[in-house]
């Protein structure tokens, strides 16, 4: 399993508009072949703070979406509205239990 985590800042007026452009493309996401979550969160000590969270079955279906359309959504609207370089990890894993 590949789980990759991104965090990034906008400016606290910003941030409402990146969420909606991550809401509005997380069905569409979770829909990809591979994609087991896909989820964002806005920080609670910092009001232009996001988090997105993803796991997908492995590194190939990954991939499938840094080619897709809704990453490059993702880049056209929210990548302006960004604060300073993103800060990206990504992780092998092996699940224990999937309940």
């Amino acid at each position: 399993m590949l789980i990759a985590t991104v965090d990034f800042s906008t400016a606290p007026a910003d941030r409402v508009a990146a969420l909606a452009q991550f809401d509005a493309e997380r069905d569409r996401v979770r829909a990809m072949p591979g994609n087991r979550d896909f989820r964002v969160f806005a920080s609670r000590e910092d009001d232009g703070q996001i988090t997105v969270l993803h796991e997908w079955v492995d590194e190939e279906s990954f991939r499938g979406y840094l080619a897709s359309e809704s990453f490059a959504s993702f880049g056209a609207v929210v990548r302006p509205l960004t604060v300073g370089a993103p800060v990206s990890r990504r992780f092998l894993a092996e699940p224990v239990e999937i309940g």
